[in-house]
């Protein structure tokens, strides 16, 4: 009797499901329909004030289809997506994302392509004042010094992601930048190989930072991001130096902060000569002395996870690198990497304590209470960022407790 019910049950649903089928398939479908629509009436008007032609856009875009196995899409006329519980390196498990494994590996394949390329990577040095191994590090974490599968064609996911993703504005002025890319170069829109979020290439950039940073170095002709080694390399620092790299300076140091020194100094906005911080008591955490140019220009505190974790005496070069990936952990990551492949060094000396645990929800409402406190965190988005650190350190400070400069549960339940 139980089988016979058993049985019945699972034949309804397949029934179920076969009914439903078409009906989804008819969904997508409609979509499809709508996306062509909108190509023609809404995105083209747009690329042809961009200067692209008819020909190029409809070669472009002929026989293309969504791509429905993305991440973040919204399409219409379907429930919108849930949203998950964002959990981020930079307050879940910071030390996670220094895979040493990875590190190593990374290391060891950079100081062997350092040597390959040394004639070319002097020569991109010399003209735009990125040191080769910050060049090569990026390299090597952007798409495994080239060797990385890029299997996405950059026009599908732009589109589809401008048509019905999460963030439509955004990537509308990527397939913009695209579709320009094809008009001035002649190639194929098949050629635009890029990841699932439409990053395209060895250095993996979006194609307004391909219009923008793209050189041609190799004497070509073109700004072959995707198969010329130069160009790739020069690209990146070219996007470097255009974003105010300083010539002959190094990224930072790792570097302890004495008890009694607050780790609320936190910020580019509190930049000052890093003598200054040397006369608070604040050294690197080899015990040697910083390098003499280095103490009479402008450095920062930065700690990354409060006093959980590694701290650091960053220059403005550290931001640059930021400017490429805006995260913390990215930037120190390329810097480590590049100490690493330049002299040879290992990991960081402070291990990465056990930090976050959060949520970015729930550091977001950590933030709206120092805002109410009439704290400056920089924006209530759940990013714990320097002024959301040190925001952190100084009413700790103010209240009687250890500055910690880092979002804890504990914290939370206080702020209430």
């Amino acid at each position: 009797m139980i089988r016979t019910l058993v049985t019945s049950l699972i034949l309804l649903l397949a029934a179920l499901f076969a009914a439903m089928a078409p009906s989804l398939a008819a969904s997508k479908a409609d979509v499809e329909a709508q996306f062509s629509r909108w190509l023609e009436a809404d995105l083209w008007p747009d690329a042809r004030r961009a200067g692209v032609s008819k020909p190029v856009f409809e070669r472009a875009f002929s026989g293309l289809q969504l791509d429905w196995d993305l991440p973040d899409l919204a399409p219409p006329g379907f429930p919108k997506p849930k949203q998950r519980a964002q959990s981020q390196a930079e307050f879940r498990s910071p030390g996670a994302y220094f895979s040493e494994k990875r590190l190593q590996g990374l290391a060891a394949s950079g100081r062997s392509l350092m040597k390959k390329h040394a004639r070319t990577l002097a020569g991109i040095e010399q003209r735009y004042g990125v040191p080769a191994s910050i060049i090569v590090a990026i390299w090597g974490r952007e798409s495994g010094f080239g060797r990385a599968k890029i299997p996405h064609s950059a026009v599908r996911v732009l589109a589809t992601k401008a048509f019905m993703s999460t963030r439509p504005d955004l990537f509308r002025t990527e397939i913009l930048a695209a579709l320009v890319i094809l008009e001035r170069s002649g190639v194929p829109a098949s050629t635009l190989k890029g990841s699932w979020a439409g990053a395209m290439g060895q250095p993996q950039f979006l194609p307004s930072s391909y219009l923008k940073h793209a050189v041609d170095f190799d004497g070509d002709g073109k700004a072959d991001i995707w198969n010329s080694v130069p160009d790739s390399l020069a690209s990146i620092a070219n996007y470097l130096a255009q974003s105010g790299w300083v010539r002959g300076r190094d990224w930072g140091f790792e570097a302890v902060i004495p008890q009694g020194v607050t780790c609320a100094l936190e910020g580019p906005d509190r930049a000052k000569p890093i003598r200054d911080f040397t006369d608070m008591g604040i050294i690197r955490i080899s015990g040697r002395p910083f390098p003499e140019h280095e103490r009479k220009a402008p450095g920062m505190v930065l700690v990354p996870a409060g006093v959980f974790g590694p701290e650091f005496i960053v220059t403005p070069n550290f931001y640059v690198i930021k400017e490429y990936n805006n995260s913390d952990l990215y930037a120190l990551f390329i810097g480590n990497l590049a100490d690493r492949i330049a002299h040879g060094v290992g990991a960081f000396v402070t291990p990465w304590g056990k930090s976050g645990g959060m949520l970015r929800s729930d550091i977001a409402r950590l933030q709206q209470a120092l805002e109410k406190s009439g704290y400056d965190v920089g924006g209530a988005d759940g990013l714990p960022g320097y002024k959301t650190r040190r925001s952190i350190g100084e009413w700790q400070a103010r209240n009687g407790q250890a500055p910690g400069c880092f979002p804890t549960p504990a914290l939370l339940k206080s702020l209430r």
